[in-house]
């Protein structure tokens, strides 16, 4: 099977196109700028682009799929020329779904906790040797790629996304997958510039759960009013099961998980995290896995890549790294921060990154949302609000959403390294939330300056 791939580059995208290479599909695909890691590992496999760029020709009848990636424009002339020769084109989840439409699907849904469930679950399973195909938010230790694909595994497990499906297909991903089991993790309002209201955007999880399919299985998380409402709402055929974050305790900066074995010392921290590992651990009950072998190896996952993600510790000080950045996500990592180092100086910084973050009428959302830190730090680039075409936010603007008389605000890089370079760290917990790099600061950096 021929496939090409528009918008190659992507995290997702790339992922899926090596899944496809590794099952022996004939893949080509184009993009108009790919960055690392996607760039080298796309070269690996002679898959990267031999030139930048959107090219018509690219685009002949023998193809048998293109996918559609959201990078892509509408008016792409790659898409132009496949729509002319009347091709198949795929979004990336209605791919997804092709290629699993005869297996048991498992679809990790909810605002925040996808990624760790998900991860947590690929994780259960690679320990006991269970093959599952898979999709996953984040690249995983022990596995090659983020996809993974085969005629003969049993199971799909897909993270279940609810942004847009493709530049042509509106739809929420999480919508198109169908699942035969399904979780919901929590609903806090995202994704603003699709789903302009809170009701609006409630309201495709509603419709993700009249998609399971009949008789399927649901596994939300009761702690979450909104979710406990929506389900116990819905009328869909389905056998309900919720979860509550577990029984636990904290020594030492060690937390231990209750068992009926007595505690057991786990990697990760938080309720939050805590309350994930519940979800995962019904889901992974569904697929086949009793409550013994799922806690032998949960004890040792260390947390999906960038979530609560370890930079440096050295005696007295230790610092992370997490990809929260919508208003409930950052809310609960600080919180688990303090929580797990309630005799240390928290040291909470985020970078307002997302469309969502840097929209001014969005912000008085984050009220609250760094209170448990010792020290709040928030750092935003005026030039990413002009690159996203939003209305000035200013530095008021973000005090008064924040609600915090001691809340430091940097625009300018340099100035946010050097302030963190130049704080004291001795007993302290620092943690960094954003999506991307503070305009550039190296975390190698901060693991030397927690380290030395």
């Amino acid at each position: 099977m021929r496939v090409h791939f528009i918008a190659i580059g992507g995290s997702a995208m790339h992922n899926l196109a090596l899944a496809l290479h590794h099952k022996g599909y004939q893949v080509t695909g184009s993009d108009d700028a790919v960055f690392e890691p996607s760039k080298s590992r796309l070269a690996k496999y002679g898959l990267l682009p031999q030139e930048m760029g959107w090219f018509a020709d690219k685009i002949t009848k023998d193809i048998d799929a293109i996918i559609l990636g959201m990078h892509a424009k509408p008016d792409n002339v790659e898409l132009l020329k496949a729509q002319e020769l009347g091709l198949t084109i795929y979004s990336y989840p209605e791919f997804l779904y092709e290629q699993s439409k005869e297996k048991t699907r498992v679809v990790i849904g909810g605002s925040h906790g996808k990624t760790t469930i998900t991860s947590m679950i690929l994780h259960v399973m690679h320990y006991h040797n269970i093959a599952v195909d898979y999709m996953v938010g984040a690249q995983l230790e022990g596995f090659d790629t983020m996809v993974h694909l085969t005629e003969e595994n049993d199971f799909m497990v897909l993270e279940g996304d609810e942004y847009l499906s493709s530049p042509i297909d509106r739809r929420p991903k999480f919508h198109l997958y169908q699942p035969n089991i399904a979780l919901i993790s929590g609903i806090a309002w995202d994704h603003i510039n699709v789903f302009p209201t809170y009701d609006n955007y409630v309201e495709q999880f509603d419709i993700f759960i009249d998609k399971i399919t009949k008789g399927g299985i649901l596994i939300y998380n009761e702690e979450d009013t909104e979710v406990k409402r929506v389900v116990e709402n819905n009328t869909n055929q389905l056998r309900k099961i919720s979860y509550q974050t577990p029984a636990h305790s904290i020594e030492d900066g060690i937390t231990y998980l209750e068992t009926s074995d007595g505690p057991m010392p786990i990697e990760v921290f938080g309720n939050h995290n805590l309350n994930n590992l519940a979800g995962a651990k019904w889901i992974c009950q569904n697929m086949g896995v009793d409550e013994a072998d799922f806690y032998e190896a949960i004890a040792s996952f260390k947390g999906a890549s960038k979530r609560l993600e370890k930079i440096g510790q050295a005696k007295g000080k230790v610092a992370y790294k997490d990809f929260a950045h919508s208003p409930s996500k950052v809310k609960a990592t600080t919180q688990a921060v303090k929580k797990q180092y309630n005799n240390r100086n928290v040291i909470a910084c985020l970078e307002l990154h997302t469309y969502s973050s840097l929209n001014a009428k969005f912000l008085k959302e984050y009220e609250g949302a760094l209170d448990a830190a010792d020290q709040a730090i928030v750092f935003y680039s005026p030039d990413a609000v002009k690159i996203k075409q939003l209305q000035e936010v200013t530095y008021d603007q973000i005090a008064q959403a924040f609600k915090r008389d001691d809340l430091m605000i940097y625009t300018n890089p340099a100035d946010f390294k050097n302030k963190l370079f130049s704080m004291d760290l001795d007993n302290s917990a620092l943690v960094l939330m954003s999506s991307g790099n503070y305009g550039g600061l190296d975390f190698n950096e901060v693991k030397e300056l927690i380290e030395t």
